[in-house]
């Protein structure tokens, strides 16, 4: 398995499958690949692969991974790494796609911002929301803490253990990162500008039993300015709904107010769109335009969920389809990896 941050420009590398995005669909959609002998290259903006789950919330716990009762969202992308190693697949990091074309012969020509060129035998878009950023908290001066003492996104949780922690949100990103961190944390007030939210109702129950038992703060407020003393952050004043301002000791602003999901160069790609969605079928997952699929948040089909498991069977579904599209008079059998010869063969399991 190679991990290459870039490549020089040069010949296009020929591929059998170019598969854009590296978060757990684009992962698993390698090791269904894998399985039926296709080999894949994987192409992603990011530094490293994981995608929003190592991005966003790597310590965030996941409940609904088959057989595993928890699973953290970093451990699941080490795990699908773990998993996809048979196969060799090769990465192409911190790049963008920002060329893509169907050829006369039917192959795909792709290319990357750093002048990594493909010739590509079928494309996978696993591209999640797209190209994202994290909605910013909308206040004077916040320029300067942002990535320091105002965070988007936790990457270490340990570094905000003993910390007084001010977190803004009603969602779930909000509410878990609540629940996980008041046990850690020196204090922690929640900051959401209804009452109402849009968490989970256990998460919201449970917030609201730490407050009842004065393990921590809940307002409803609006982010009004912050609190600062010689270059470093000291807190963050907020506002009432009845004009009332309060101001909040903190080391550390957590601010959750969802992303801005934008589909980027794919939406100049010429596939069908449904409300910023990649139309496909349920059969094999493919688009619009034959020889290239799409698996995981980035697509749409009547009864989507957009569950990782969903995402899980879809790259599944779509290896057949891939199969097929690249060798059509090639007889296609389903093989089981715990009795197939071949499929241990590939796995790498010893006889």
């Amino acid at each position: 398995m190679s991990l290459n941050s870039s490549t020089a420009a040069g010949e296009p590398i020929a591929a059998e499958v170019v598969i854009v995005g590296a978060g757990p669909c684009g992962l698993f959609q390698v090791f269904e690949l894998g399985l039926l002998g296709i080999s894949a290259h994987v192409i992603d903006s990011l530094p490293g692969p994981g995608g929003q789950c190592t991005e966003l919330y790597p310590d965030k716990p996941i409940y609904d991974i088959p057989a595993l009762p928890v699973c953290g969202a970093q451990e699941l992308v080490d795990r699908l790494m773990q998993q996809i190693k048979p196969f060799n697949p090769q990465f192409h990091l911190g790049q963008e796609v920002v060329h893509f074309a169907r050829r006369e012969d039917g192959r795909f020509s792709v290319a990357t911002a750093a002048g990594t060129r493909f010739d590509a035998g079928a494309v996978v878009i696993a591209a999640g929301v797209g190209s994202f950023q994290a909605r910013r908290i909308g206040i004077e001066g916040v320029e300067p803490f942002e990535g320091q003492s105002i965070l988007y996104r936790v990457k270490d949780a340990s570094a905000l253990e003993g910390k007084r922690l001010v977190i803004f949100g009603g969602g779930d990103s909000a509410l878990d990162w609540t629940l996980e961190l008041t046990p850690r944390a020196r204090s922690v007030t929640l900051v959401h500008r209804r009452a109402e939210f849009r968490a989970a109702p256990a998460s919201v129950a449970k917030m609201k039993e730490l407050v009842s038992a004065g393990r921590m703060r809940c307002f409803e407020a609006l982010p009004h300015s912050l609190i600062t003393a010689d270059g470093a952050l000291g807190g963050i004043n907020i506002k009432a709904p009845d004009g009332a301002v309060h101001a909040l000791e903190a080391d550390h602003v957590l601010v959750f107010f969802g992303l801005h999901p934008k589909l980027g160069p794919i939406a100049e790609w010429g596939l069908d769109l449904e409300k910023k969605a990649l139309r496909v079928d349920t059969e094999k997952f493919q688009t619009s335009l034959p020889g290239v699929f799409a698996v995981g948040d980035i697509n749409t089909y009547p009864g989507k969920k957009k569950l990782i498991l969903s995402g899980f069977h879809e790259a599944a579904l779509a290896a057949f389809g891939i199969q097929h599209h690249l060798y059509p008079q090639k007889r296609q059998f389903l093989q089981y990896t715990t009795t197939s010869p071949i499929m241990h063969q590939r796995l790498g399991v010893p006889d």
